[in-house]
């Protein structure tokens, strides 16, 4: 695996982060690449909110992507290194009065400012009680910040996975406070391959989410430890570092920022099996009246049956999005393997990687 500290280390590794985001930045402007502030405006029903949120909280805002789903109302969302809350705090305004949104981060510099918004952020949504709280805590330790067992409904995390020493905890705890047909949407920073474990150990390349950025493949192999078989990409751009002696530093390795989408459900294999089945959307999902995409190799259009591996067809039955992605077929009779179909652009097939 790329670049981990030796044991023993991780505390100085993320007292090291703290430093960084919570002392040496005042702004996402003082960030020296855009690895941490690339691609990170919200669409959809989230871009509406924005104009909602506290300017100290988006002028303080770090991230690589949108991790905000679809179909929140009345979830109860967890955001992994929540910072100064911009993305929970919009995702409690898509959950609700009714739901509920918890964020956790290690750096009290972060956190403090996202407690003093809660109040002002309240009424602005109109609610009559705040539905969103944050905790100090380890995303590695998710007990610690006491978040329990299958509690959770959707995990949101963006470009802070890279940041964590043990990647492997990280997994797990978000398996294990998921509920069954729980989502786990996260934006982040990879890698095309190992990082350099001298460059993993350089604590600005760290700070600026390109250190600690996982290869792809061993992405993949960490998911399926942890149970996570089958992971999609909703999207996927490449991180440009125009900074010449962070480049030279850097060497050859290229950077993308992703975001991912897997679901906790215990019949997901680790390949694309065809058992005859097909998904119609309906058009129901707020905001995609037209099409829905499940990732950029799966777009359902309104009322078009789809035919599905068993996996996609588990994604969309077992999850709350079967209340509009309607799946036909069982398991009772295997197929084979899945063969790719390829006859629309947007890849209306399977095609687990």
């Amino acid at each position: 695996m790329e670049g981990r500290p030796v044991e023993g280390e991780a505390e100085r590794f993320r007292e090291d982060v703290r430093e960084y985001y919570g002392k040496k930045l005042r702004g996402s402007s003082d960030l020296k690449t855009n690895a941490c502030s690339c691609s990170a405006s919200p669409c959809g029903e989230a871009a509406g909110i924005i104009p909602l949120i506290d300017s100290e909280i988006l002028d303080r805002f770090y991230g690589c992507g949108s991790p905000l789903p679809p179909l929140l109302e009345g979830m109860t969302v967890l955001d992994l290194g929540c910072g100064t809350g911009r993305d929970a705090f919009i995702a409690s305004k898509l959950v609700g009065p009714n739901g509920h949104v918890i964020g956790v981060d290690m750096t009290n510099e972060q956190l403090e400012v996202a407690e003093a918004h809660v109040e002002s952020q309240t009424e602005r949504f109109g609610y009559a009680a705040p539905n969103v709280e944050f905790r100090q805590g380890y995303i590695e330790d998710l007990r610690s910040a006491g978040i329990e067992d299958g509690s959770i409904d959707v995990v949101i995390s963006n470009c802070v996975v890279n940041l964590c020493p043990r990647k492997d905890l990280v997994f797990a705890e978000i398996r294990r406070v998921l509920n069954d047909g729980g989502e786990l949407y996260f934006s982040d920073v990879f890698a095309d391959r190992r990082v350099p474990n001298e460059v993993y150990a350089d604590p600005v390349l760290r700070g600026e989410c390109l250190a600690g950025a996982m290869y792809v493949e061993d992405f993949r192999r960490a998911m399926a430890k942890a149970g996570f078989l089958d992971v999609r990409y909703t999207s996927v751009s490449d991180v440009v570092i125009d900074d010449p002696e962070m480049r030279k530093l850097l060497g050859d390795v290229r950077f993308t920022s992703r975001t991912a989408r897997t679901f906790k459900l215990g019949d997901l294999e680790d390949g694309c099996e065809d058992y005859g089945q097909v998904v119609i959307y309906d058009g129901g999902i707020p905001g995609h009246a037209d099409w829905f995409d499940l990732d950029d190799r799966h777009r359902f259009y309104t009322n078009r049956p789809i035919p599905v591996c068993g996996n996609t067809a588990s994604m969309c039955s077992g999850t709350r999005y079967g209340k509009h992605l309607h799946a036909r077929g069982d398991r009772s009779r295997h197929r084979g393997k899945f063969e790719a179909r390829d006859d629309d652009p947007h890849g209306v097939c399977c095609c687990c990687r």
